[in-house]
C-alpha cells in the first residue's frame, strides 16, 4: 500500500507532545510490513537549519491563499536510521520561527494561514513528485483541510479521484478554530461555512473540518474514541462524531522500543528483563534515591510522577494526597515536570519542607524520565482525560506499577488488581472518581500490596513487563484500517 502521512510534528525534527512520537515510530513499523509511507512536515528553523541533512529537490511550489499566491520549495530527508522519506514543506516566512505553533503563551496569528498553505503543498506535491498514494493519513487540526480539499476541489482530477483520507484525532481539546474571514484563505467555497462542516459557532474549524469530510476517522485508544462522543469529553464536537461513529474507530499507540526498553536503554544505570528485574530495578532505585537525596531504603516505596503540571493532569489531587502523606506516611516521591507557576510553587515549597521524602525537578530531562521510570515502584497518573498516555506504558515496560484514572488510553492499558480475567492479568491499579478520595484510595491500595504482599506485587510487574507495548500491534491495525478504508472509497 502506497501511505501519504501528513502531520506538523514527527520524531526527531520537530516535537511538542505525543502526535511527533506517533508520527515518527508508526511510518517505520508500517514499512517494515512492506508499506511505502512518505511523510510530509512543515519546514520549521531546527529542521532545515538545524542538524538534519536535507536535499534540495528542485520542486517548487506556488499555492492560492485568498487572493494571493505564497511560494515555497520542497526538501527530502529520511527518517533516521531508515528509508522512510521524509518530505519537508519549507516557507521561511512561515516557518522560520522561535517555536512550531506560538511564542509567550500566545499562538502566532498567522497560524491558519501557515498551515493551510501546508495542507494545499502536500496535496500539490503528490502530484509533482508522482506518488500516487492509496491513502493520505491526516493528523489533527493543522492537517484537517486535506480531506475537504480531496473531497471537494480534487475530486474532479483522475489522480486523485481514488485517493481515501483518514484523520485521527490526538487530542480533541485543540481543534484550530480561527475568524470566520480566514475561511477565504482556504480556497473552499462559502456554501461550507455552516454549522455541518466547517463553521462552529460563527468561526472556522479544521479539525471539524476534517472530522466531516474524512472518509475515516481514528483515534488514539478504543475508550477515547468513545469518550469523545460524550458532552463531557467531546469538547463541543459530540455532536459531529456521533454523527459519524460508524467511521470512528480507536487504535491505542505503542511505544518506540529501540528508545524505551530496560533491556538496552543507556540511560539508566543498570538493564534488566523481566528475567532478574528485581536485581536491575533495586539499582536503579538506589542511584535515584541518591540522585534525589532521598534514604537509600530498598523498603520504603518509591512514587514518580514524569509530565506537565497541568489541571488535566490531575495536580490538584495529588498535592491534596502528597500534603498529607508526606506528614503522614513513610513513603518517598519524585516528581519531574514543568508547567502551572501555582504547582511550581506549592510544590517547592513541600519540597523545602519534606527534602528527604520529596525529589523535585521542575524542567524536564529526558535522561531523567528513564530514570524515574526505571528507578520507582510506583508511577501515578490520575489525569481528568488522557486520549492514550505514554508514560503508564513506560513504566510497565520498566516494571514500575501504574495508579491511574480510568479514562482514555489509561482504561484500556491498566487492569487493576480487582478486574483480573482469565484473559487478562492484573498490571496496576485503577480508580474512576477524579476526586483526591478516590486517588487517594487508590495510592494506598498500591503501597498497601508492595509493602504487605510480597508475591502479589512480584505478579503485577511480570504482567506489565511481558504485554508487548511496542507500535508493532499498533501498526498492523492501522494497515486493516486503511485497507477498509480504501476499499470503502472505491466501491
Amino acid at each position: 500500500m502506497n501511505i501519504v502521512l501528513a502531520s506538523s510534528e514527527v520524531v526527531p525534527f520537530a516535537k511538542t507532545g505525543g502526535l511527533a512520537d506517533v508520527c515518527g515510530s508508526l511510518p517505520q513499523q508500517l514499512s517494515a510490513l512492506g508499506n511505502r509511507v512518505s511523510i510530509f512536515l512543515p519546514g520549521y528553523r531546527p529542521v532545515v537549519y538545524g542538524d538534519f541533512t536535507l536535499y534540495e529537490t528542485g520542486i517548487k511550489l506556488e499555492i492560492p491563499l485568498g487572493h494571493k499566491v505564497v511560494e515555497g520549495r520542497l526538501l527530502r530527508t529520511t527518517l533516521p536510521g531508515s528509508a522512510v522519506e521524509v518530505w519537508v514543506v519549507a516557507q521561511d516566512e512561515y516557518f522560520d520561527r522561535d517555536a512550531l505553533y506560538g511564542e509567550k503563551g500566545s499562538d502566532y496569528e498567522d497560524n491558519c494561514e501557515r498551515f493551510v498553505f501546508f495542507s494545499r503543498s502536500i496535496l500539490e506535491a503528490v502530484r509533482m513528485l508522482d506518488l500516487k498514494p492509496d491513502i493520505i493519513h491526516a493528523n489533527d487540526w493543522q492537517t484537517g483541510l486535506i480531506p475537504a480539499l480531496l473531497k471537494e476541489e480534487y475530486f474532479s482530477n483522475p489522480l486523485y479521484e481514488n485517493i481515501a483520507s483518514l484523520i485521527t484525532i490526538h487530542n480533541l481539546a485543540y481543534q484550530g478554530v480561527f475568524p470566520a474571514e480566514q475561511m477565504a484563505l482556504t480556497g473552499l467555497d462559502w456554501k461550507h461555512f455552516h454549522h455541518t462542516q466547517m463553521e462552529y459557532w460563527g468561526q472556522l474549524n479544521l479539525l471539524k473540518t476534517g472530522i466531516v469530510f474524512a472518509d475515516a476517522i481514528n483515534t488514539v485508544s478504543p475508550t477515547y474514541a468513545r469518550e469523545i462522543q460524550t458532552a463531557e469529553q467531546g469538547c463541543g464536537l459530540e455532536g459531529v462524531l456521533v454523527d459519524r461513529s460508524d467511521c470512528l474507530s480507536g487504535i491505542l499507540n505503542g511505544i518506540d522500543t529501540a528508545v524505551w526498553s530496560p533491556e538496552s536503554d543507556t540511560l539508566i544505570p543498570a538493564n534488566f528483563s523481566i528475567d532478574n528485574w528485581p536485581q536491575g530495578k533495586s539499582v536503579c532505585k538506589q542511584h535515584l534515591q541518591k540522585l534525589f537525596g532521598l534514604e537509600e531504603d530498598a523498603n520504603k516505596p518509591l512514587i514518580g510522577i514524569v509530565g506537565r503540571l497541568a489541571s488535566q493532569k490531575g495536580w490538584a489531587m495529588i498535592l491534596q494526597v502528597m500534603r498529607q502523606w508526606l506528614d503522614q506516611r513513610d513513603v518517598q516521591w519524585v516528581v519531574l515536570g514543568t508547567g502551572d507557576p501555582e504547582y511550581h510553587t506549592i510544590l517547592t515549597s513541600l519540597y523545602q519542607t519534606h527534602p528527604h521524602k520529596l525529589g523535585l525537578r521542575l524542567g524536564f530531562s529526558n535522561e531523567l524520565a528513564h530514570q524515574i521510570e526505571a528507578g520507582a515502584d510506583i508511577f501515578l497518573m490520575p489525569s481528568q482525560y488522557e486520549p492514550c498516555g505514554l508514560n503508564q506504558m513506560y513504566s510497565m515496560a520498566y516494571g514500575t506499577v501504574p495508579v491511574v484514572r480510568k479514562t482514555g488510553g489509561l482504561a484500556d492499558t491498566v487492569i487493576d488488581v480487582d478486574d483480573a480475567s482469565d484473559d487478562q492479568a492484573a498490571n496496576g491499579f485503577v480508580f474512576e472518581e477524579f476526586e483526591s478520595l478516590a486517588l487517594e484510595r487508590a495510592v494506598h491500595r498500591a503501597v498497601d500490596v508492595y509493602c504487605s504482599d510480597k508475591e502479589r506485587w512480584r505478579s503485577l510487574v511480570r504482567a506489565a513487563m511481558q504485554r508487548d507495548w511496542s507500535w508493532a500491534a499498533s501498526a498492523r491495525a492501522y494497515q486493516s484500517l486503511y485497507e477498509e478504508t480504501v476499499a470503502r472509497k472505491r466501491l
